[in-house]
């Protein structure tokens, strides 16, 4: 009996209670910039800005998806939002032919007069903020915690503290990159308003998917956990070696590995087998892709010197140990859980 006379089971203390939220704060921004690669470990302090922006986006998407009851199509799709808003509006990279003045010609490859827009960079950068920035923290950080994957972490004032952070870190983004562009680029009202449309859309229809049941699983085939993983960083390292200079072939090929990916998935999360196990093994893998791949490529900011190859050898060491302390807690809890596994939409 709770101390207030109820029967249950007791409140966990706070900061046990909030420790996951603060956990997916930080993951995030050291995934979406720090593993990838884009920006090097002597640049840590950097997550004053970023842990709000990425981490209180993620948070925000996890929390209210979780409390709605839904589950990861709905947060895959506000990942969807969470990107168009943050390179349509904060960086404003999806329109700016010269982003921070870095002349990387991010719109040359498949560009769309018409639009404004690279065909390429869009299908890219999307695909790494919906997959990578936010879905991959979200499930990174939910396999720490198996018991609590489905629940909410954050009480009212928790939400509100994390709404205010990101609305603030989203405005000081915003103000960074129109002062530190040299011709100081601000979009088109048409490409904001197009922007803005498609933002508010992805949102609607992550909360018109329909709530899944465990009984709604079929029987079929699924992979194991491992075989998963290996699709998974298999899947991530195509997308992130194919060249941007192939145009048109790059962006085909990105669509029909975003499409395989996702169809397999929702195909294999559906039926009875499907479990917390796979669900870690599909952010592990993705993030070790981006852990392999940050030696090969050359930081956003600066040029990749040895301090920075041995930060990318500890993010990918960072990595590999929470992989290692979730897939324990992962298979303690399917291990002593008498329920049926549940499907991805959990």
């Amino acid at each position: 009996m709770k101390t207030d006379g109820s029967f249950g089971t007791p409140p966990l203390p706070v900061l046990r209670r909030v420790a996951p939220a603060i956990g997916l704060f930080f993951i995030a921004p050291l995934v979406a910039e720090f593993l990838l690669g884009d920006l090097p470990i002597t640049m840590l302090g950097a997550l004053v800005l970023l842990a709000p922006l990425y981490g209180g986006g993620a948070l925000l998407i996890r929390e209210v998806v979780r409390r709605s009851g839904r589950g990861w199509p709905s947060i895959f799709v506000l990942a969807f939002s969470y990107a168009v808003l943050e390179e349509a509006f904060t960086t404003q990279s999806l329109f700016n032919p010269n982003y921070l003045g870095l002349n990387f010609h991010l719109l040359a490859p498949a560009y769309i007069s018409a639009l404004g827009i690279g065909a390429w960079w869009t299908i890219f950068v999307l695909t790494l903020h919906t997959v990578w920035s936010i879905s991959t923290s979200v499930g990174l950080a939910e396999s720490l915690v198996p018991d609590r994957a489905t629940t909410p972490w954050l009480g009212r004032a928790g939400l509100t503290a994390t709404s205010i952070l990101f609305a603030l870190a989203a405005v000081a983004a915003t103000i960074f990159a129109i002062k530190q562009d040299h011709n100081h680029f601000v979009a088109s009202k048409a490409q904001f308003f197009s922007a803005a449309v498609i933002c508010i859309l992805a949102a609607v229809i992550a909360f018109l998917l329909p709530k899944r049941e465990v009984a709604s699983a079929t029987s079929g085939y699924v992979p194991g956990p491992w075989l998963v993983g290996c699709i998974a960083l298999a899947g991530g390292s195509i997308f992130l070696l194919i060249p941007n200079r192939w145009g048109w072939l790059a962006v085909a090929l990105y669509l029909i590995l975003d499409l395989t990916v996702i169809v397999l998935i929702l195909h294999w999360s559906h039926r009875f087998g499907w479990n917390s196990r796979h669900r870690l093994a599909l952010a592990g893998g993705a993030a070790l892709a981006y852990a392999w791949h940050a030696f090969i490529q050359n930081p956003a900011v600066g040029k990749a010197g040895m301090i920075d190859r041995i930060g990318n050898g500890l993010f990918g060491l960072g990595l590999v140990i929470l992989l290692a302390i979730a897939a324990r807690r992962t298979n303690v809890w399917e291990e002593g859980s008498n329920l049926q596994p549940q499907s991805l939409a959990s």
